[in-house]
């Protein structure tokens, strides 16, 4: 029997399931994600989206593992640059984030904060910490300077197991301003 996780928006009007066990589970530090969790934290009701590391907890999990089921038309795009390669997902109902996409990329990184924190899987590992003032306090898992070699060996070997396939995320109609 596959292991499926139900997750949701705040107001529970965006419902996705995600299927077995995700890639890896990471906090990022880079300038992009403070930035722009800086941003979307700030909108109405919008849940806290920096941990108190001011880092940014993501559940990464290949694409054909995971599954909208409600709420598609919710779903808005947010992009710090227009010609971003990255783009943040986030439910308008309530302004959650769900999720970060890399363009091109096989996998999805979900916010931490879909999962109820008694839930919410552990971070495994830290990127980017090179871009803090003085990661030297952070606690308890590696602080990769920039991505690993393990956490780039997590992407590979999910990649090669879905056939070397990066599913299109297309649903997704519109633009949030944060």
């Amino acid at each position: 029997m596959t292991h499926t996780t139900q997750l949701g928006c705040a107001c529970g009007q965006v419902r996705m399931e995600a299927e077995r066990t995700p890639i890896v589970t990471a906090e990022c530090h880079c300038d992009s994600c403070r930035a722009a969790g800086e941003r979307l934290q700030r909108l109405p009701a919008a849940p806290p989206v920096l941990g108190e590391n001011g880092g940014t907890h993501f559940v990464l999990y290949r694409k054909d593992r995971v599954r909208f089921v409600e709420g598609l038309d919710r779903l808005r795009e947010f992009r710090l640059k227009p010609d971003a390669k990255t783009r943040r997902v986030v439910a308008a109902c309530c302004n959650t984030p769900v999720f970060l996409e890399f363009q091109g990329g096989h996998w999805l990184s979900l916010y931490g904060g879909l999962w109820p924190e008694s839930e919410r899987p552990a971070i495994e590992l830290r990127t980017m910490t090179s871009d803090l003032a003085d990661p030297s306090s952070l606690p308890d898992v590696p602080n990769g300077k920039r991505q690993s070699l393990s956490f780039f060996a997590k992407l590979l070997g999910a990649w090669i197991a879905m056939g070397f396939r990066s599913p299109k995320i297309a649903f997704v109609d519109g633009e949030i301003d944060a």
